[in-house]
């Protein structure tokens, strides 16, 4: 990659200085050969003007071989013409067979006492000629260079000038060589970065060496890369997710299934019993429709607590935060359940909390967390146990615990006790009456009010459950944290 983009540079390079010494040459040629002539034309003007320096009668007595002599010496053909455009002499021709030069421009000019100059083909010898004239007592003096011989001066200089000009190019391309290296090296950097984030690795990086364009765009890239990390770990991330809830949905589905599946049996079972002449069984229809009312009470349950987890999880369960006194909200919930701990013979005791100890929450959702604890505290503790109930501050929160005496839990089971319909004794749980929902809703409520929640328990010692809240505002919405 970084080879062919150092041959494509060098070439642009190459070409451009192709077509730059081509200009050069071309229009150094032209200055070159307007210089050579302008220069040419003062030396023949100042050639031919030597000839003033002779009288009348020395000009008229010039012979053949004198012009030719005068012409080999200034290095050019000298020609003398009467005012009246006849040609006196000429270093070349005869002039008995030359026409009449008056009308030559340079001719004009020199017998109008100017310096006269034209370029143009010699009717006589047939080639082009540099024609320079100036006035002479006699009419006008002219002399004439083939132009042959300026072409080559010029063809000589202007290849001298293409040697010049190309080996001050040598250097140029010695450093566009080096940059061409340097850039081909760095797009080729770039162009491998890309090709890496094309195959899905975000985590490689450009160095950034510079503060040009080149260095811009390896930063530009390098946030990119970052950018599409960050994407790509938060999609992994999300999938993770919908991976978890698409198997607790699974789970939630057959659980619920199974749940729904046995009251419903029991009740449908009992039903048909009594329609096919059960309910004239005096001694058995009044218990088959205890059993159908506890099946349906314990539906109804399930509904309802099914009913508070979608509210809280969808959050379209609103909540009302403001602050509360902690010992009112525990007396009204300890208040409520006495009656059922006083019949199992538990007592049910709260340790003594500060009176102007105040915790920011919803009191309903705060009573059910309480009344949930408390109830499985009351199932699963045996009659002439005890239940304690107390308080303690954190750093800005409330530590709530509901202790009882009752046959504790297995440690195996306590990291998934606050699932969804996970019961430690399936069995004992149905007859109990519960639903497997009620830890899972105290989880979901505590932590929709900013807190959390935790459970610590001893085999056949008893167990603790406990949960925090918040004793200021932490601008949770009203629908909630979760």
């Amino acid at each position: 990659m970084t080879a062919r983009i150092f041959f494509k540079l060098i070439s642009a390079v190459l070409i451009i200085m192709v077509v730059a010494l081509t200009a050069v040459d071309f229009l150094a040629s032209e200055m070159a050969e307007q210089a050579y002539l302008q220069g040419l034309t003062i030396e023949m003007a100042e050639k031919v003007r030597m000839l003033r320096t002779l009288g009348d009668k020395q000009l008229l007595q010039l012979n053949q071989q004198t012009v030719r002599d005068l012409s080999h010496a200034s290095g050019g053909r000298i020609t003398l013409v009467a005012p009246d455009g006849r040609v006196l002499a000429d270093s070349e021709s005869d002039p008995a067979h030359m026409e009449n030069h008056g009308n030559r421009p340079e001719i004009k000019a020199a017998l109008a006492g100017q310096t006269g100059t034209s370029v143009r083909q010699s009717p006589t010898m047939g080639t082009n000629y540099l024609y320079v004239a100036t006035p002479v007592s006699i009419g006008a003096a002219r002399i004439a260079v083939p132009l042959k011989e300026v072409r080559s001066q010029v063809t000589h200089i202007r290849q001298r000038l293409i040697v010049y000009v190309g080996l001050a190019f040598l250097p140029a391309m010695l450093l566009a060589a080096i940059f061409a290296r340097y850039y081909s090296r760095r797009l080729g950097e770039i162009i491998d970065f890309a090709s890496t984030l094309a195959t899905g690795n975000f985590q490689a990086r450009l160095p950034q060496t510079s503060n040009d364009e080149l260095g811009i765009l390896a930063r530009q890239l390098n946030e990119t890369g970052s950018k599409l990390q960050h994407i790509f770990e938060e999609l992994q991330r999300e999938h993770t997710e919908l991976e978890k809830l698409e198997r607790i949905r699974k789970d939630f589905v057959i659980n619920v299934s199974h749940e729904l599946r046995t009251p419903l049996a029991s009740i449908q079972g009992y039903t048909e019993t009594l329609i096919d002449g059960a309910i004239h069984d005096d001694s058995n229809n009044i218990r088959f429709l205890h059993i159908i009312r506890q099946n349906a009470e314990r539906l109804g349950s399930l509904t309802a607590d099914l009913l508070t987890l979608s509210r809280i999880e969808l959050k379209s369960q609103k909540f009302q935060f403001a602050s509360y006194y902690l010992s009112v909200l525990l007396t009204d919930c300890i208040d409520s359940l006495s009656p059922v701990a006083a019949k199992k013979n538990i007592s049910l005791l709260l340790l003594p909390v500060p009176d102007k100890a105040e915790v920011f929450c919803d009191s309903e959702a705060v009573h059910q967390i309480i009344s949930n604890l408390l109830d499985n505290a009351i199932k699963y503790t045996p009659e002439g146990g005890r239940i304690t109930v107390a308080a303690r501050p954190l750093d800005g929160a409330v530590r709530i615990s509901i202790s009882d005496t009752g046959i504790g839990i297995p440690h195996e089971d306590l990291a998934r006790l606050f699932e969804r319909f996970y019961r430690v004794d399936k069995a004992r749980s149905r007859e109990l009456g519960g639903t497997g929902l009620g830890l899972a809703i105290v989880k979901h409520l505590a932590k929709a009010q900013g807190g959390d929640v935790g459970v610590e328990s001893v085999l056949n010692q008893g167990s603790t459950f406990w949960f925090t809240l918040p004793t200021h505002d932490l601008g949770i919405s009203e629908h909630g944290a979760i």
